[in-house]
């Protein structure tokens, strides 16, 4: 990485934090021929604006559906900016989902955009709040490693994204304006961007106080403490939530073409598994060769991608990938492309290194696989969403019992207050996937687990079982076994849509898939 630029002598706006963090080792020339030098010469830019992009329509009819929902309040939706990783580097940017889905605005967006829905006898008018690019012959250009071009690249103009997104844009200076007249009716999406948010906090407060005065309630009680879980701001939160739980032809295009790209990302981690089984870290190679195809094909992996070797397989989050990859081992990899919409797959395969499953490890993943078909199985339109998980948990609990692992009978063990079997299965069957690789989550449980499963929802469907290498209730040739088998499922008009199918997932498809990957 280059050096970084001294902003300390610019007097162009700078990110959070930026000014001052290198100014003890500043180079930068500030005498004023190198100014007019640096600001001159340059080629006019080409500023001919784009047609709408595709998905410019499905986020103008989202704002639809939020304005109907909070008529007369001010909404605002912060993208976020960016997050410091060490001194003068960030971690890179992705919008909020939020911000992401009401504006259609994905890995191209900037960091400090703000969208807000201004309230009108109609409705509401939507602007997009964000940086204007700076001039050539600004400081901001070339002594500004946040924004500067000279250091990010092009930004585009408020114009250009306008007619890229179909909606309204203004500089960030303007949002001023706006927050300057918010009040106790104003929305704000809370996590988005901290300092938004206690801008409008701070700001309902001075209202709240204006009108005590005003209505001469000088001696009512007034509290000047900021409402951490303000209960409007998480009304909004669960409808923006309960808004992508269908999603339209879009975003289930997305959703395929991310789908379609992680089973290439797979495929070659097959490919590579010589190298892979030579490495001492094995599964970093596993987790780089991934990412690789994430960052070709989309925008980034849409989780921490977890490349469990061996034993790793029974930690259900197991992210370190630090650990190596041993012939006759399985490796549960679950992982996700992120395309540069945002939407993002979340697959998992489990498979036998050496290209063969051993006779236990079959046993274990056609119960797995046989839970996974089970669940499939319920999926259709108007079925309760948690009956997904209760298809899957039944034969998990028929398996274990039928192994003696169960100090009950199956059906005893799925009794509520029994539940043995989770001890090898403690996490959820499914969870609906889109923006986020756990979206919808701030929606009502009414909708969600409890919700009637209708045509346009995506979810997974992900049991597993996992055999802790000390857990002395299983055989010791089941200890170190972890098996998940993860499909992302489409609700139809008349049943169900397994996306992922493509992926091999049965016994001989793996074992063929790895076979033929490895030559």
């Amino acid at each position: 990485m280059s050096e970084t630029s001294d902003t300390s002598t610019t007097t162009a706006p700078t990110a959070p934090d930026e000014e001052g963090r290198n100014a003890n080792r500043s180079t930068t020339p500030g005498s004023e021929g190198f100014k007019r030098y640096i600001g001159s010469g340059w080629a006019e830019r080409d500023e001919t604006l784009p047609p709408a992009r595709e998905q410019a329509a499905h986020a103008a009819a989202r704002r639809a559906t939020v304005s109907a929902a909070f008529p007369g309040q001010r909404v605002i939706v912060p993208a976020g900016d960016m997050k410091q990783r060490a001194n003068d580097t960030d971690y890179p940017f992705r919008a909020h989902s939020a911000f992401a889905h009401l504006t259609g605005w994905g890995s191209d967006s900037e960091p400090g955009a703000v969208l807000v829905l201004e309230p009108t006898p109609d409705g509401h008018e939507a602007t997009v709040f964000f940086r204007e690019r700076a001039g050539r012959d600004s400081e901001e250009f070339y002594a500004n490693p946040a924004i500067g071009e000279f250091w990010i690249g092009a930004r585009p103009s408020l114009a250009h994204v306008a007619a890229d997104l179909a909606i309204a844009t203004s500089d960030v200076a303007d949002l001023d304006h706006v927050l300057s007249r918010v009040d106790t009716a104003t929305l704000v999406v809370r996590e988005a961007d901290p300092a938004i948010t206690d801008r409008v906090d701070h700001a309902r407060i001075r209202f709240a106080a204006e009108m005590a005065l005003s209505t001469n309630a000088a001696d009512t009680p007034f509290s000047l403490e900021v409402n951490a879980e303000h209960e409007p701001d998480a009304e909004l939160a669960r409808v923006l939530s309960e808004l992508r739980l269908v999603k339209d032809d879009y975003e289930v295009a997305e959703l395929r073409a991310a789908i379609d790209a992680t089973q290439r990302g797979f495929t070659e981690v097959l490919e590579e598994l010589p190298r892979i089984t030579s490495e001492v870290r094995g599964e970093r190679v596993i987790e780089g060769v991934f990412a690789t195809r994430a960052r070709l094909d989309g925008n980034d992996v849409g989780y921490g991608s977890i490349a469990a070797a061996g034993p790793h397989a029974t930690i259900l989050h197991w992210t370190r990938n630090d650990g190596p990859v041993v012939p006759g081992d399985l490796v549960l990899l679950d992982a996700g492309v992120e395309r540069d919409s945002y939407y993002t797959a979340d697959i998992t395969r489990t498979f036998p290194v050496n290209g063969t499953f051993s006779p236990v490890q079959r046993q274990v993943y056609e119960a797995v696989l046989e839970a996974a078909d089970a669940a499939f199985a319920v999926v259709r339109p108007g079925a309760i969403f948690r009956e997904v998980h209760a298809a899957a948990m039944a034969v998990i609990a028929r398996k274990t019992a039928e192994w003696g692992f169960l100090p009950v009978s199956a059906e005893e063990s799925l009794e509520p207050d029994n539940q043995f079997h989770r001890r090898y299965m403690v996490h959820g069957t499914s969870h609906h996937l889109g923006l986020d690789v756990h979206d919808c989550a701030q929606a009502r449980r009414s909708l969600y687990m409890d919700g009637e499963l209708a045509p346009g929802m995506v979810f997974t469907i992900e049991p597993g079982l996992y055999f802790q290498p000390d857990d002395l209730t299983v055989p010791a040739e089941f200890r170190g076994i972890g098996v998940r088998i993860e499909d992302d499922i489409l609700v139809t008009a008349d049943g169900a849509e397994n996306l992922s199918a493509g992926i091999p997932r049965t016994v001989d498809e793996v074992e063929a898939w790895v076979r033929a990957s490895r030559g």
